[in-house]
C-alpha cells in the first residue's frame, strides 16, 4: 500500500471518513485539503452504475464549463484551403495541412490539447491514430470534433473557453476536471453543476439501476472528498 506524507495525512484529517457531503462543502473541503506547490486541478471521479462492455451503455459528450478550466488550451487543427483559413482566423494554434505537419505528428510530436478535424481531412488523420489516440487526441464526430469548415471557429472558440469531454473507461468510471484550486468555490460549482447537467443528458437509454453510484472530488495530489450523489444530481449552476 501506497505511504502517504505528513502533508497529505494532515489534509486527509480535515475530512470526515465516509461522509457524503454537499457538493459545495465538499469543494470548499477540496481547496481546504489542496497542499500541493502549485496551483493544482480540481478533479471529479464518477463510479457509474453501467457496463462499459455494452455499446449501448456508453457515456461520451462534450461540455462547455461557463468558467473555463483556468488554463490556456492548445488547438490543433485539421484543414486545408477555406477551413485553415478559418481555424487560423478563430485562433488555432496549430494548422495540419501539410505533409510535412502530419509527418511531425507521426513523429510523436503533440504539443497541443485539442485537436479538429474538418471530415475531407480525416482520411490524414486517421492515420496518426496510434499517436493521437492513447492521447485521447483523435478528432471524432461524437465528440463534435470533426465539423465542417463553418463550424470551425465555434468549435475553437469552445475549446479555448473550457469545452471537456468525457467518456466512460473500462472500468465504469468517469474522471473530469473542473478548474483550479485557485477558483473561488461559486466558480468550482458553477463548473460542477454545468457538468452533472451534461452527464444526466448523456445517460444512455439501455441504462438500468442506479446511473451515479459515487461521486468524489479531489485536487490534484489532495485526498478525495465523497459528495452526496443524489445532491448533485439536483444541482443548479444558478445557485
Amino acid at each position: 500500500m501506497a505511504q502517504h506524507g505528513k502533508k497529505y495525512l494532515a489534509a486527509k484529517a480535515k475530512i470526515v471518513e465516509n461522509q457524503d457531503y454537499e457538493p459545495l462543502a465538499a469543494l470548499t473541503l477540496v481547496k481546504e485539503t489542496a497542499y500541493a506547490g502549485f496551483d493544482a486541478t480540481v478533479e471529479l471521479h464518477m463510479r457509474m452504475g453501467l457496463d462499459p462492455r455494452q455499446a449501448d451503455q456508453q457515456v461520451r459528450d462534450v461540455v462547455v464549463l461557463p468558467n473555463g478550466l483556468g488554463k490556456s488550451v492548445r488547438v490543433l487543427v485539421f484543414a486545408q484551403g477555406e477551413g485553415a483559413t478559418r481555424a487560423t482566423e478563430a485562433g488555432a494554434d496549430y494548422i495540419a495541412d501539410t505533409d510535412e505537419m502530419i509527418a511531425k505528428i507521426q513523429g510523436g510530436w503533440t504539443d497541443f490539447d485539442v485537436a479538429v478535424a474538418t471530415p475531407d481531412m480525416m482520411g490524414k488523420a486517421g492515420r496518426l491514430g496510434r499517436v493521437l489516440g492513447p492521447r485521447g487526441l483523435m478528432p471524432n464526430p461524437k465528440a463534435g470534433t470533426v465539423v465542417p469548415a463553418e463550424d470551425l471557429p465555434r468549435v475553437i472558440r469552445e475549446a479555448k473557453a473550457g469545452r471537456v469531454e468525457f467518456r466512460l473507461d473500462k472500468t465504469a468510471n468517469l474522471h473530469i476536471p473542473v478548474g483550479k484550486v485557485s477558483f473561488p468555490v461559486e466558480k468550482l460549482y458553477e463548473n460542477f453543476a454545468a457538468l452533472m447537467e451534461a452527464i444526466k443528458k448523456a445517460k444512455p437509454s439501455a441504462a438500468k439501476g442506479t446511473y451515479i453510484r459515487r461521486i468524489t472530488v479531489t485536487s490534484t495530489m489532495g485526498p478525495g472528498v465523497k459528495v452526496d450523489a443524489l445532491l448533485a444530481q439536483s444541482m443548479n449552476a444558478k445557485e
